[in-house]
């Protein structure tokens, strides 16, 4: 028995190139927002008209950092006082008159006292399209490597994070450890996205173990783009991000891979190259429903921002 729910449309409506900025942040939260939109209009200027900053571009990344640096969204919008990055952001998409996925930044609801690890989408006029808290938290411990433990200051999200690009289609947004968790990505390919976008911070550990790894896995099993966008590494932090941003193709095939250090990379997204994927190996017309279920019709989403 097969799924009924095979298409072999593009779910791209036209190509789109893709910046994934590697920046290096540091203590300074006004110099790294000024850096990231210097970056963003670089990306603007060589033709990307969809940008990705990393995780926690703002600030450091680490457990004592997150409640210095965060900044309160809600209610939305929230203030230049409460919430510089989010002006800063909005600022970004509309001068340069992109689709800006904002990276993450640690964010604070005054109500609850909690924080998460929340990432902003904006479109070109500026407006917010989206909003991903990250929904698994990076709790780890790998002993004599690396031992880390974001749920001893962070909440989780609780929402797969699909975002409307109205020329183009959608796209999902999740953060770094939420790809290890196929079903998210499961679930936004089978609602239409064209691409899986990742603002991450993998290690000097995780990285070369699965970082590449893992972006090839969600591209194959869900035939659409994936991009992965780290922080450059900086071996005077207390956290040494990996980098290696990168963007695959829907056959798994890595398109571009940066080095550690700072850069910018690029590439086309075409839909064409979906629907050829899909028709070559039609995954969608094959699956079997009748022997396990869709994961996809059992998706819960709740709005947060």
């Amino acid at each position: 028995m097969s799924s009924s729910s095979s298409s072999l449309s593009p779910v791209l409506k036209k190509p789109i190139k893709i910046s994934c900025i590697q920046l290096a942040s540091g203590a300074d939260k006004d110099a790294n927002l000024k850096h990231a939109a210097e970056k963003v209009a670089e990306a603007a200027r060589s033709g990307s008209k969809l940008v990705v900053l990393p995780e926690c571009f703002n600030s450091p990344y680490g457990c004592d950092y997150f409640p210095q640096y965060a900044e309160t969204l809600l209610p939305s919008p929230p203030s230049r006082e409460q919430a510089p990055s989010f002006h800063a952001l909005s600022a970004m998409a509309a001068d340069n008159d992109v689709y800006l996925v904002g990276g993450s930044i640690p964010e604070l609801n005054p109500e609850t006292g909690k924080h998460y690890n929340t990432s902003l989408t904006f479109g070109p006029d500026g407006r917010l399209l989206g909003t991903h808290r990250k929904v698994h938290l990076f709790d780890i411990d790998i002993p004599g490597k690396i031992k880390f433990k974001e749920s001893d200051v962070l909440s989780p999200g609780n929402k797969v994070t699909l975002i409307d690009l109205p020329e183009y289609g959608t796209i999902a947004v999740a953060i770094c450890y939420d790809v290890r968790f196929p079903e998210l990505a499961t679930i936004a390919a089978r609602r239409g996205a064209f691409a899986l976008i990742y603002p991450g911070a993998f290690n000097l550990t995780t990285g070369p173990m699965h970082w590449r790894l893992l972006a090839q896995a969600r591209a194959v099993d869900n035939q659409i783009y994936v991009a992965l966008c780290s922080p450059a590494r900086d071996m005077g932090a207390s956290y040494h991000a990996w980098g290696h941003s990168l963007i695959v193709d829907p056959m798994a095939k890595v398109l571009v891979e940066a080095d550690e250090h700072e850069t910018i990379v690029q590439g086309e997204l075409v839909g064409d190259n979906i629907a050829e994927a899909r028709k070559n190996i039609p995954l969608n017309s094959q699956r079997r429903f009748d022997v396990y279920p869709d994961i996809n019709k059992g998706a819960i989403s709740f709005d947060e921002l």
